[in-house]
């Protein structure tokens, strides 16, 4: 029962969303630096992202604890309800965020001594909304991280493919993040928090977020092209694109925001992101 509380808190299944694309990301580093053990590799970067994302949600309900109790859509989340106490999700981003570096230094020492910087993103994220309207691609940049640390995880080296991949999927997260705020437009408008929907409106809000996924769905092609990737990858962002594009439409109706959050972006980065290391395995085209 405490399992799925704190699965619940973390919301373990939105691991769908930067998961596959640091997959991707650790098999384009395999392609430019194949260690002599890459299963071990595989092993800790799996426990880094996971980690990294468990520290960064947990800390995200503890500090959004209070705001969470006024606002009647996330009143009924662990905190708010009493099942996970504010102390135990301090506790869990502590030993997450303690994981997440040693599993860093286990990687390699650049990866060792850039992980307080991937953490300082991913736990700042939670108290941007108070200060300014890029929150939402403040949350897009520590999702972001996950296909660039992957990357350089194995390949123990940057490179300017991955730093795009990171920028698409800052897009991609901060524009269905925006979507996602319009929920909670008249609650953040009165509680005087930074989101682009409490200060630019909707219509607006929808135009950036729209703008966002284009650019991100346009960087993903240039990326395809940079690599020479074959028909598997163009597939795979065929269906980016469409399921992408599709949730603006049935997220018109506010009642389905849930909805499109989830179920359109999950099935976005799973179909795209096995494509697109399916593509990667292959010989270029």
């Amino acid at each position: 029962m405490r399992l799925r509380h704190y699965a619940n808190l973390i919301v373990l299944s939105h691991s769908v969303f930067a998961f596959p694309f640091a997959l991707w990301g650790f098999t384009l580093g395999y392609k430019a630096a194949p260690p002599e053990s890459w299963i071990s590799k595989l092993l800790w970067t799996i426990i880094a992202v996971v980690s990294a994302r468990t520290a960064a949600m947990a800390f995200n309900r503890y500090a959004d604890r209070h705001i969470d109790a006024l606002n009647p859509r996330t009143a009924q989340r662990e905190i708010p309800q009493g099942v996970v106490k504010p102390y135990e999700a301090l506790l869990l981003t502590i030993g997450s965020g303690a994981t997440f570096i040693l599993s860093a230094w286990m990687l390699s020492p650049l990866c060792g001594m850039l992980s307080p910087v991937a953490l300082l993103v991913l736990l700042g994220y939670s108290y941007t909304k108070r200060f300014t309207f890029l929150s939402h691609y403040i949350l897009g940049a520590a999702l972001g991280l996950a296909p660039v640390g992957a990357y350089v995880a194995i390949a123990e080296k940057f490179s300017a493919e991955i730093w795009l991949i990171g920028l698409a999927v800052l897009l991609w997260v901060g524009g269905f993040d925006i979507i996602y705020a319009l929920q909670d437009e008249d609650f953040d408008r009165a509680m005087k928090l930074y989101s682009l929907p409490a200060f630019l409106g909707e219509k607006k809000s929808r135009f950036i977020a729209l703008l966002s996924h284009i650019l991100a769905i346009g960087i993903l092609a240039g990326v395809g092209y940079r690599l020479n990737l074959t028909l598997p990858y163009w597939l795979g962002w065929g269906g980016f694109l469409i399921f992408v594009l599709y949730q603006h439409k049935v997220s018109q109706d506010k009642a389905r925001i849930n909805r499109a959050f989830f179920t359109y972006n999950g099935m976005a980065s799973v179909v795209f992101g096995g494509m697109a290391i399916l593509a990667s395995l292959l010989p270029i085209g």
